[in-house]
């Protein structure tokens, strides 16, 4: 069996795992456009911040590839894929013949079109090594930077660059920073942290013309910088998914085993879409843990197994200058809020389960939380009113600890 796998990160690495886990001796071949080894995408911003280097910053270990069997072509970009020849064509002409396919092709950012933006000198975005290494040789200890992006990537950056610079200005068209994992309350406690830093917001507002220099906002405020950064979103790449006929809906339509419409052709990570089981729809779910365990489940499949891939939820784990953060599954239900200094926990139910969670601060045990998610486990079997104070397994009834605890198998399992 011949394996070929177009993208070099979680996705990729789970593929591989799951290929192995099965299949000992096919050929796998990887194709990354970037030239080095697979690497954790959400530690760029800790590599500027100093607490991280580039040999920590491996996902896996150096000899991966090879303890794995694995050819690469790393700095090569899958031009073309036949799928009737089942055939992939790299920018150097080089062409791979392949059984089974991995599209792990990942997301770009998404740069909206600006007025004067081309007379910016200075800008960048922030999504891979390059890019970081490319705005760490423009900081000074006199910039004034502008982050345009209140997200997470664009808060990563500010994280990252807050030390080495003067002053940073953050602007984004949402009323709240973070917008797509906490809520008012939450958003609000993280932005007046982060404000501590030196960091300035200007929220419900963009831009609306540029100079070399200078960013008139729609508000009209003026905004000086010496430095850009881009961080709005980001678009799954797709290309080479419609080139070779697989269904594509804001990212490539795959089934619960991560195969696309096309025959032999799966999908993983950041660019395939999944099912999202707390609201029940698809949608790319791009979280560098979703994006490994669906590569595993897709490269197990390849080599002809029958793994599911069919408890996907939204899930964040992160923070911000010493404050963490851990959210999971949808905000749409009964909301029980808890306060203390310096924390928020807001957890969501709904038909009986926990359907979401927001956790800023104290964040221990969230895996419990996490789990009855996952697991949609029915909230009139555990002792819920003990879990939303005390998360802990002593909620759960007896034979649940068991499970829980040693794998000890459930009522009714053969």
């Amino acid at each position: 069996m011949n394996y070929v796998i177009i993208g070099n990160s979680a996705a990729a690495v789970g593929c591989v795992e799951g290929i192995r886990s099965r299949d000992k001796t096919g050929g796998i071949t990887i194709v990354g456009d970037e030239p080095y080894s697979v690497y954790s995408r959400p530690l760029i911003s800790y590599l500027l911040l100093g607490s991280t280097d580039e040999a920590h910053m491996k996902y896996r270990s150096e000899d991966f590839y090879e303890k794995n069997q694995v050819r690469t072509f790393l700095g090569h970009r899958a031009e073309k894929v036949d799928s009737a020849a089942k055939t992939v064509t790299l920018d150097d002409g080089t062409v791979l013949p392949y059984d089974k396919l991995l599209l792990a092709t990942g997301s770009k950012p998404f740069v909206p079109p600006m007025a004067g933006m081309e007379q910016v000198k200075n800008q960048f975005t922030f999504m891979t090594l390059d890019s970081a290494k490319a705005l760490e040789k423009a900081l000074t200890p006199e910039s004034r930077v502008l982050i345009i992006g209140a997200g997470l990537i664009g808060l990563k950056c500010a994280e990252g660059i807050a030390a080495r610079v003067s002053h940073i200005d953050v602007v984004d068209m949402a009323d709240r920073i973070l917008p797509s994992i906490l809520d008012e309350e939450g958003s609000a406690m993280m932005q007046a942290h982060i404000e501590k830093r030196n960091i300035s917001f200007f929220l419900s507002d963009s831009v609306a013309q540029f100079t070399e220099n200078t960013a008139l906002l729609k508000s009209g405020k003026i905004l000086g910088f010496d430095i850009l950064v881009v961080a709005v979103g980001v678009r799954p790449n797709v290309e080479l998914a419609e080139q070779a006929g697989c269904k594509v809906d804001r990212g490539i339509c795959t089934d619960d085993t991560c195969a696309t419409t096309a025959a032999d052709i799966y999908a993983a990570g950041d660019c395939a879409k999944s099912h999202d089981i707390t609201t029940d729809t698809d949608r790319v779910l791009a979280l560098l843990p979703n994006a490994h365990m669906q590569g595993m489940v897709a490269g197990a499949n390849m080599a002809g197994g029958s793994e599911l891939y069919d408890k996907a939820i939204p899930m964040n784990a992160i923070g911000f200058f010493g404050l963490h953060i851990i959210t999971a599954g949808s905000y749409d239900g009964k909301a029980y809020i808890t306060h203390a200094p310096g924390v928020y926990k807001k957890l969501i139910v709904k038909d009986d389960l926990l359907k979401g969670m927001i956790l800023i601060g104290d964040i221990k045990r969230a895996g419990i939380y996490t789990a009855l998610i996952r697991e949609k486990t029915p909230l009139d079997t555990i002792d819920f009113d003990l879990i939303k104070e005390h998360p802990q397994l002593m909620a759960f009834a007896k034979q649940a600890r068991k499970v829980k605890l040693a794998g000890a198998k459930q009522e009714g399992d053969a």
